[in-house]
């Protein structure tokens, strides 16, 4: 005789056998749903892959590479010459170079230093109730720069003079770490030609969060050591001798990197120029003084190659010679049509070279 439990159990599941039955039987009424799913055969190509933004932007900048491929071995090779020539010159004429282009690119920057302010703050650290300090600073770091000392590769921050403060904030955003992120597209780029790497670089770098008031002086500096970074006679490629044309930030890779050929092929035909005029000039002032004795006439003739501007102080601090001497030396080459004062003031002159 069966219990009450057992009959409890019989019950419950003689329940649940007619609920799967009725819903199996539901099922089937309900005509318009999906039969199971079929595995499709997967013969279709494969969709694009979504690049890091890295390889992505190297590609676009190694896509312009290709489509200017004549006009940047034709400014290769320019570059390439002007490298072999200072390889072969005077280290004077890397001094002069790097002084018109500092010039040049603070005129570009907004910051207007002219020349001879450039080579009285320079030589002397002198400078004018009208001078801005700040804009004095960057030129000056961008003529050491220019002049020699380890690229940006090495450490960036130590070539732009950068630093985190010890007590930044967590919150802030660090330079080494904007740094990191503008230093790891440029090594993926690796591959790419250093003159369109260098103009990668320049136009990343405000987007890369590294511009501040300044930045274009340090953008255009970092990127005119790395365009020159295979060379060993020039230091930097000349980017504003010839009006800073390739600067001008619009457009995409293929116009940018079209207009930053030209405005190198500008800047490299001016410097040749220059160098030009230096070395007749050297060599017309060399038979002319030929005759004087003494040391201050050859260390005068090897200042005025070095620099675009002089001045009598700047001259005496420079050579070591006394006042008298140099005064003396500077009448004689005016008077010799050797140099010209460009002044005309009677205190504060400054000479340059008479091409």
């Amino acid at each position: 005789m069966k219990t009450q439990a057992s009959t409890l159990n019989d019950d419950y599941d003689n329940l649940l056998i007619t609920n799967e039955e009725d819903e199996e039987a539901h099922e089937d009424d309900l005509w318009f749903l999906p039969g199971p799913l079929e595995e499709e055969p997967d013969d279709l190509p494969p969709g694009p892959r979504a690049e890091p933004p890295d390889t992505a932007v190297v590609h676009d900048w190694a896509k312009a590479e290709r489509l200017h491929a004549a006009r940047l071995a034709r400014v290769a090779g320019r570059l390439g010459a002007l490298d072999d020539r200072l390889l072969r010159g005077p280290e004077g004429w890397r001094h002069r170079l790097a002084l018109i282009e500092a010039a040049a690119l603070s005129w570009f920057a907004g910051d207007r230093v002219s020349s001879d302010r450039l080579a009285l703050w320079i030589s002397m650290r002198l400078s004018g109730a009208q001078d801005d300090p700040n804009a004095l600073a960057r030129v000056g770091w961008a003529v050491r720069r220019l002049t020699g000392g380890p690229g940006p590769k090495v450490d960036l921050a130590a070539f732009l003079d950068r630093r985190d403060p010890k007590n930044i904030e967590n919150s802030a955003e660090r330079f080494e770490d904007r740094a990191g992120g503008w230093l790891d597209v440029m090594t993926a780029a690796t591959d790419l030609h250093p003159i369109t790497r260098a103009c990668m670089g320049f136009h990343l770098w405000s987007l890369a969060g590294l511009g501040q008031h300044g930045d274009q002086i340090e953008a255009a500096v970092t990127a005119s050591r790395i365009a020159a970074s295979d060379g060993h006679g020039a230091i930097f490629a000349p980017l504003a001798m010839g009006g800073a044309g390739g600067l001008r930030a619009s457009g995409l890779p293929p116009e940018r990197l079209a207009r930053w050929l030209d405005g190198m092929n500008s800047a490299i035909l001016a410097t040749m120029r220059t160098l030009d005029e230096i070395e007749a000039w050297t060599g017309r002032a060399e038979n002319v003084m030929a005759h004087l004795s003494g040391r201050t006439p050859v260390a005068l003739r090897k200042i005025f190659a070095e620099w675009p501007l002089l001045s009598a102080p700047m001259a005496e601090i420079v050579t070591g010679a006394s006042r008298a001497a140099v005064q003396r030396n500077l009448a004689w080459m005016e008077a010799k049509d050797l140099i010209r004062e460009v002044t005309g003031q009677g205190r504060f002159r400054m000479w340059r070279i008479e091409i």
